[in-house]
């Protein structure tokens, strides 16, 4: 079972660490593996804009990098810097990412503006026909 609660309060707490000073628009995550896990990641800017990393691609590839290979949940809050006053979807590279190591049929993304107000989607919602490691056998 998702602690959603546990898993917001993650991706609050990785925002703190948002490297946005162009944007101005700071993002956490909090990444949870199928063994109960949480890898966090924040977005970290770059002057150059394409060299630029998003919060949910900073906590899966840390999570990759160690050797986790199977998730559950990502939860993703984000806003201008200050309070959370909105939703923060992932963008279209990290659900592609996401799709990359995740079951769409399973993994649950979930976002938030505090531990108690939050939406939560399938990866399949949010990037249906989605292209794959299956595509490429």
């Amino acid at each position: 079972m998702i602690d959603k609660k546990k898993l917001i309060r993650a991706a609050i707490q990785a925002r703190e660490y948002s490297y946005s000073p162009y944007s101005g628009y700071c993002v956490g995550a909090a990444l949870l593996t199928a063994d109960g896990k949480i890898y966090t990641g924040c977005n970290v800017e770059n002057a150059a804009y394409s060299p630029t990393n998003c919060a949910e691609r900073t906590a899966f590839f840390k999570a990759v990098s160690e050797g986790e290979r199977s998730f559950c949940a990502i939860a993703v809050v984000g806003s201008p810097k200050g309070a959370l006053t909105q939703y923060a979807w992932p963008c279209g590279v990290c659900r592609q990412v996401m799709f990359e190591f995740c079951d769409p049929e399973s993994f649950n993304v979930i976002t938030a503006v505090s531990e108690e107000i939050y939406e939560e989607r399938l990866l399949k919602e949010l990037l249906p026909l989605g292209f794959g490691p299956d595509n490429v056998k």
